[in-house]
Parts: structure tokens; C-alpha cells; sequence
């Protein structure tokens, strides 16, 4: 998987896939290279007729721009309670300096009312520099899942091909985030509880929680933040990589300093693919393979999905029957 069922025992948070984190992507516009987009998608397989978000979350995507790996600028997203039609509504806040460390949903608000679509076409909404759409859309994550879970014997079959998520898609002018071009970002899920909130999830790399993290420590781990990540998991995820793919102890440190701190970094002077940003076509579970079997096991020979947009918000329809995990 990606960051999809980042729960214990391979479930959503809490047993409720609103709040399951699965991708973030971040990358220059193609029609305009000064112009930044993120994604953040959870709730994987979600189902064909939608099921909306959680009105007590807040769905967040932190950046880091001077390298401290503290956020100095987040866009926080919130969605209202169905209404008596279903229909939700997103509302979405800019943060920064101190500000964006708060994981509530704090800030200006830059986007507001924009209704979440559950149908083929998105809900594009434009606020001044932003243009933002959420909805269901077709998951552009792609991996042979049954290969991976049998040893890494291949079926040729994307088990997400089919597959819906939620969609969060945000773009601006680059600009916005300051002078620096070199970024580090992580996307949150949090729920309010009973007068708290609670990250619930977390994540920017591809591939982390699944693999590296024993199941008694996801929740400890989903409600950390990436600047503690090498001080508490660094020998952790290489005792993993020493046992999968046959590292000496030193190499492993390496290989897994190229996963910790978890958060997607971002040089927008150069195009990006993944490591730098990531794009829905990047191959993000083959190149997570090549450090975790250290460069032993073969590609699966999956392709990206061809149902990807090449306008915002770039990604494909949903799928009308998409199937259950």
C-alpha cells in the first residue's frame, strides 16, 4: 500500500476510513510551472456512491520551508455535516509561521462553501489565486497487492485500478509559500473528540506505515510529527530494512534516512517525480521496493492509470462500481 489502512492490523484510524490518509502529491502546474498543486486523498475504497467526510476532521497539509521540519505554512480543510440532502461543503483555511503548528483548522480563510462532488465531474472552485476541487475521484495509486503480500511474486494485476478516494486538490502561485523553492511536506488527518483533537494520521512518504511499523505502534507513530522521526524510529525501520533486504547494520541507517523524516520533500526549481514531489504516474511502490529489498526484487511491470486528467484536478473520475477491499 501507500499510506492506505494505516490503522493497526491494516484498517482505516479508528475503523473509519474518513479518517484514512493514502497519497499526497506535489508538483508545478503543467500548463503554468510557476503554479503549485497539491493533493491529498484518503479514505481508500471508497465506495462508488460516495460517503462524504468527517465533519469532525481536519484534513491538513503542512509545509516546511525553511528546514527546521516545523510547519511554516498549512492549509487546513474542514467539511460540514451532511445536509438533509447528503451535500457537504468545504471550507479551507491558510496558516502561517506560528500558526501553522497548531493542528486545528486556523488561519485566513481562503476557499469557502465549495461542495464536495460525489459524481464524474469535479467542483471546481476558484478564490482569488486558488483553485480548489474535493470530491470522489478515482485512485491514481496503482500496486499488485497480491504480489506483494506473496512474496513479491507478481499477478500483473493493479488491485487499485478500480479503486475510488477522496480528493483534496489545491493550486496556487508558488510564490505564496515564499521565497525559498525547496520544500518539505506532510499531510494530517485529526478528529475532534470530546473537547480534543487527535492526529490520527499522518504522513509524506509513500509506503511507511505498513511496512515498517509493528502494528502496536502506528497509533503512536500517526500522531507524531516528522521532526522526531529519526531520533525515535531511525534504528527501528533499520532493523527492517537489515532483516528485508540483507543491509549490513551502517547501510541500513543510510538506506533509511532516505525514508525518516517522513515527509515528501519538493525542490520547485526542478520537475518533479517522485523523490522530489511526486506526480500520480510516479511509481511510488517500485522505488520504496528498491530500498526495502536493496535492489533484489524485480519490478511488478505495472503502468499509471490512464484515466488521469490533465487539467486540474488531474485526477480521474470515480469509479461507478468500484470494488470492495
Amino acid at each position: 500500500m501507500s499510506n492506505h489502512l494505516s490503522g493497526p492490523e491494516l484498517k482505516p484510524p479508528g475503523g473509519d476510513g474518513r479518517l484514512d490518509f493514502t497519497d499526497l502529491f506535489a508538483f508545478q502546474a503543467p500548463n503554468d510551472p510557476s503554479r503549485c498543486v497539491l493533493i491529498m486523498d484518503v479514505n481508500p475504497f471508497a465506495p462508488s456512491m460516495g460517503e462524504g467526510l468527517h465533519p469532525d476532521a481536519v484534513y491538513r497539509i503542512n509545509i516546511d520551508t525553511d528546514g527546521d521540519l516545523q510547519a511554516d505554512v498549512a492549509f487546513s480543510i474542514v467539511f460540514s455535516p451532511p445536509d438533509d440532502s447528503g451535500h457537504q461543503s468545504a471550507t479551507v483555511r491558510l496558516a502561517t509561521g506560528e500558526q501553522a503548528r497548531d493542528h486545528h483548522a486556523s488561519g485566513e480563510v481562503i476557499v469557502e462553501g465549495a461542495e464536495l462532488s460525489s459524481g464524474p465531474q469535479p467542483n471546481v472552485v476558484k478564490a482569488g489565486p486558488y483553485t480548489f476541487a474535493a470530491g470522489l475521484r478515482s485512485d491514481p495509486f496503482f500496486a499488485d497487492i497480491d504480489g506483494i503480500l506473496n512474496n513479491f511474486q507478481w499477478t500483473g494485476n493493479d488491485t487499485i485500478a478500480d479503486k475510488n478516494v477522496y480528493s483534496m486538490a489545491l493550486e496556487f502561485p508558488m510564490e505564496l509559500l515564499g521565497p525559498s523553492s525547496s520544500l518539505a511536506l506532510w499531510a494530517r488527518v485529526s478528529l475532534r473528540s470530546d473537547g480534543s483533537l487527535t492526529s490520527v494520521d499522518r504522513g509524506g512518504q509513500p509506503t511507511v506505515t505498513a511496512i515498517f511499523n509493528p502494528e502496536d505502534a502506528k497509533d503512536e507513530y500517526n500522531r507524531g510529527e516528522p521532526a522526531e522521526d529519526r531520533q525515535l524510529y531511525l534504528e527501528r525501520f533499520a532493523e527492517v530494512l537489515e532483516h528485508a533486504g540483507g543491509y549490513g547494520h551502517d547501510e541500513a541507517v543510510t538506506a533509511a534516512k532516505q525514508i525518516l523524516p517522513d515527509v515528501l520533500r519538493l525542490d520547485f526549481s526542478k520537475p518533479a517525480t517522485f523523490p522530489n514531489g511526486r506526480v500520480p504516474t510516479d511509481h511510488v511502490i517500485e522505488a520504496r521496493l528498491a530500498i526495502l529489498g536493496n535492489g533484489q526484487i524485480p519490478s511488478d511491470g505495472l503502468k499509471p492509470h490512464d484515466d488521469l486528467l490533465s487539467e486540474f484536478p488531474y485526477l480521474g473520475a470515480p469509479h461507478a462500481a468500484a470494488a470492495a477491499s
